[in-house]
């Protein structure tokens, strides 16, 4: 049912989670929403806004005040059932939260975890290089990132399968567990962990977190978790999605390639650039005052989504959006692919790192290599965009 206050000529059939064709290429299937109006209304998982051009996804996404972040995503019940911190909570108490997991993630701690990061890059590449090819999505970009990240929480690396699998639920739901089984599975998993660091705290990032009081006192049990459990969904997907988005690119784009390997000191504005082409991340927010925007209003109550896509590749933000061009990276862009305003993502710092050193140790590393002609890329929609099938050879 269309609620009375959404113009027929807005409504549009697109389903975030599967759009038509996404499974062959995401950023198309998205970008068929570009040119039409700024904000559309879908009758799909229960009916939601989309913004749909770049500067009203830029501007609903500051929007802190009007729009709250407690709904989590479009998937019916997993903001209720998650109540992440700090993710989910909005003002005040939203940056009382959001100070202390900052200072985990300090800028200092993602230097001196850099030599890790490439230490594991290379590892993996010795071990692939051999072989001539290799599926890049299971082979290197669900395992790198995922292992550093890992190691960040000081948790066992062979937990990474079991992990990986509950991240994939929380982004890409395909329904073989519900939001509640979601839930406990990661706190069935994380509690020993919780317990530990707030008895005996460690050097890792969960015990550095849980150090630093919140408004002057210490967390509790349930903030804890709640905390835990934020950072171990957020740290299982995105870096693992933006890196294989990266990989793509260069092997179709050869000359990328070269250009990079002959002028590494492009590679962190390479690195900027790329992010911004190849951005996957989308995030609900939910109305709690009517917002007036694009000629219609969202009203209090309404669910609004919105991608970072159709941000950075709007041409009304960006020149021709849909080229790479690295010396675009050079000055700040200002894309959203990590997020905009109060809630930007707090793992800003160290998601950028790891793409930088991927790119750096993947060429150093390998020659040439380029897409399987055989098999195909396949990709898949939600929350998080990703590469499921990458075949790559050289």
């Amino acid at each position: 049912m269309i609620p009375a206050h959404v113009p027929a000529e807005r409504v549009v059939d697109f389903d975030i989670f599967n759009p038509p064709g996404v499974e062959r290429d995401f950023f198309a299937a998205w970008t068929t929403l570009l040119g039409g109006p700024g904000l559309v209304w879908t009758t799909a998982n229960g009916g939601h806004w989309i913004a749909a051009r770049g500067e009203v996804v830029r501007a609903l996404w500051n929007d802190a005040e009007r729009l709250s972040n407690a709904c989590l995503a479009v998937t019916p019940g997993l903001g209720e059932v998650m109540r992440f911190i700090p993710l989910q909570l909005d003002g005040a108490e939203h940056k009382a939260f959001r100070t202390p997991v900052m200072k985990g993630l300090a800028s200092r701690f993602v230097v001196a975890l850099e030599p890790k990061v490439e230490t594991a890059a290379r590892d993996l590449i010795e071990t692939l290089r051999p072989r001539g090819g290799c599926e890049f999505v299971a082979e290197f970009a669900e395992i790198l990132p995922l292992n550093i990240f890992l190691s960040l929480i000081d948790v066992p690396l062979e937990d990474r399968p079991r992990l990986r699998r509950l991240g994939v639920q929380l982004t890409r739901p395909d329904g073989s567990m519900t939001v509640e089984q979601l839930r406990q599975a990661a706190d069935d998993y994380l509690w020993p962990f919780i317990v530990e660091r707030l008895a005996r705290p460690g050097d890792d990032l969960f015990s550095r977190i849980l150090s630093e009081p919140v408004d002057g006192r210490p967390w509790s049990e349930d903030e804890a978790r709640r905390m835990c459990r934020n950072l171990l969904f957020g740290g299982l997907d995105t870096v693992a999605a933006m890196i294989g988005m990266v990989a793509l690119h260069l092997a179709r784009h050869p000359a990328d390639q070269q250009l990079l390997r002959e002028r590494p000191e492009l590679i962190p504005a390479a690195a900027d650039e790329l992010m911004r082409r190849y951005p996957t991340v989308a995030v609900s927010r939910n109305a709690v005052a009517d917002v007036p925007v694009d000629g219609v209003t969202i009203r209090a109550g309404d669910l609004v989504y919105l991608p970072s896509v159709l941000h950075n590749l709007d041409p009304t933000c960006f020149e021709a959006p849909e080229t790479v061009r690295f010396d675009r990276g050079l000055a700040p862009i200002r894309h959203t692919t990590l997020g905009a305003g109060p809630h930007r993502c707090v793992g800003a710092g160290l998601a950028r790192m790891e793409v930088i050193v991927f790119l750096r140790e993947w060429l150093a590393g390998l020659p040439e290599f380029r897409l399987d002609p055989v098999r195909p890329v396949a990709m898949k929609g939600g929350n998080v965009g990703a590469c499921t099938i990458l075949p790559l050879e050289w």
